[in-house]
């Protein structure tokens, strides 16, 4: 995979509009870095609308009256809208070039905060949360984009470095801040947080980047029906597993007709001429295993992000504040392990440091399953500063590891399916979590709620133990999937 032949943005623009000679001149080589750290700070804005809302379910539950099953909503449909939204990322940089795409998200993604706080009623606020989603799927992608087409390999690794150790500080900062939040100002408050975040990204992009960005490309129409068939096989997959607590039978039929669904995408994308999804790059092993993972991972990356602060509230009985508070040096974990993981892809092989990375993660929820009313504090803290570490083994390797190697017209679509895949499986991790914890605490004959004896309280930490052993499992079957994304070797003449 070579470097692309020219800088992140092109000349051209309106006036007052920044060029790229004009910027190259003013900045030089340090353009691109700038141009990292502007799409960095709109990828933090959107993880930060992502992770924040989990502190404040139960805050959203008892407001608007919700069940288990309404509430997980909050952040199933943010999942999905982020999701099926990645795949118009390649379309998006083809026909308006990475700062008009960056600059429309970080608008949606401002609109949804600031409408989202003053929603009054469930459906206003499930609406922007879509709307957040939407903005955060076109957005997730852009970085891993400009690092493998502007950076020489032998800088993919610092600069995704960089980028990973800022972004990682988003999902640790985003519950501590949201349980303060939610204490002192209540639930509205934490959608109202996106907003100056959006605002500075939004000046930065206009000073960093050229109105005509190089990554524009030839304007290929967009393939709606794929977009269609992947939107609906989504809702059907996630809506069967939710109705499997009410009805097994009619929760199959639906999760059923969500797999057809989509084996009828993947038929489709193989004969379009314009697919949102270029099937050439499963041809690549160490993409194909790289996906396997992604989706293997998401499902319990993202499965545990929505249990552990119910688990905190709703089992243990903290604070909004200190629930949130539990994520935070495992931030600080996380953020260091990358800024080492990073250095070390050019020396370490991707699938060691993806394999051990998910080992430690499963790890982690295997030691969480062992809960127990009496459980320190401290030793959830560590647990989660355990898992975090892992997760920083296998994000700067993963994606590198699974586009090296693939041809260089492929890289935005293999960026965008790699986060389409991971987030396919984070949305099918938090419908499964859910799922999976009402079907647990109905055995145990309990629901979540506030105050409990100590056999209540018991009975809910088994349900949320047998949840977390679940997740580990599934964490460390991608193990198998990670060994595959070795490099092939070299044969010998």
């Amino acid at each position: 995979m070579s470097r692309a032949p020219h800088a992140p943005e092109s000349s051209g623009g309106g006036s007052g509009e920044p060029t790229r000679a004009a910027l190259r001149a003013r900045y030089g080589d340090r353009l691109r870095w700038l141009v990292l750290v502007t799409l960095m700070l709109g990828t933090m804005s959107s993880i930060v609308s992502s992770t924040i809302i989990n502190v404040a379910i139960p805050d959203l539950s008892r407001h608007f009256g919700l069940g288990q099953e309404r509430a997980q909503w909050v952040a199933a449909s943010f999942m999905i809208a982020m999701t099926l939204a990645m795949l118009l990322t390649p379309w998006l940089l083809n026909r308006y070039g990475l700062r008009r795409t960056f600059l429309g998200a970080l608008a949606l993604l401002g609109v949804g905060g600031l409408v989202g706080g003053l929603s009054p009623t469930y459906g206003v606020m499930i609406a922007m949360r879509v709307a957040e989603g939407v903005a955060a799927g076109i957005m997730q992608p852009l970085p891993s984009i400009l690092v493998l087409r502007v950076f020489d390999e032998r800088e993919q690794g610092k600069a995704m470095t960089l980028f990973g150790f800022g972004v990682v500080l988003a999902p640790a900062l985003g519950p501590s801040l949201g349980g303060f939040l939610v204490e002192a100002f209540g639930w509205r408050s934490i959608f109202f947080v996106v907003v100056p975040l959006t605002l500075l990204g939004a000046l930065m992009a206009r000073r960093f980047m050229a109105v005509d960005s190089a990554m524009m490309g030839e304007r290929k129409p967009l393939d709606w029906r794929g977009l269609a068939l992947a939107g609906i096989a989504t809702v059907c997959l996630l809506n069967g597993l939710v109705e499997m607590r009410e009805s097994v039978a009619a929760g199959m039929l639906l999760a059923g007709l969500g797999v057809v669904l989509t084996v009828v995408f993947v038929m489709w994308q193989l004969r379009a001429a314009d697919p949102l999804m270029d099937m050439r790059l499963y041809s690549y092993r160490q993409f194909s295993a790289g996906a396997v993972v992604a989706l293997i991972y998401g499902a319990g990356l993202f499965g545990s992000t929505y249990l552990l602060p119910v688990y905190m509230q709703m089992a243990l009985n903290y604070t909004p504040s200190r629930a949130g508070l539990v994520l935070l040096p495992a931030g600080v974990a996380l953020a260091l392990t990358i800024a080492v993981a990073g250095r070390l892809t050019q020396r370490v092989s991707p699938h060691y440091q993806v394999s051990f990375g998910l080992a430690l993660l499963a790890l982690s929820f295997l030691l969480m399953a062992t809960g127990s009313p009496s459980t320190p504090y401290l030793l959830l803290v560590a647990l989660a500063v355990l898992g975090r570490i892992g997760l920083g083994c296998i994000l700067p390797s993963l994606t590198l590891g699974s586009m090296r190697g693939v041809d260089f017209s492929l890289i935005a679509q293999g960026s965008s399916c790699i986060n389409f895949v991971r987030q396919l499986g984070g949305a099918i991790g938090v419908s499964l979590a859910g799922v999976g914890l009402q079907w647990r605490l109905n055995q145990h004959g309990t629901v979540l709620g506030q105050g409990a004896d100590a056999l209540e309280q018991a009975a809910r930490i088994r349900a949320f133990d047998e949840t977390f052993l679940a997740v580990g499992v599934v964490i460390a079957t991608a193990i198998l999937a990670s060994w595959r994304i070795r490099p092939k070797p070299v044969p010998l003449d």
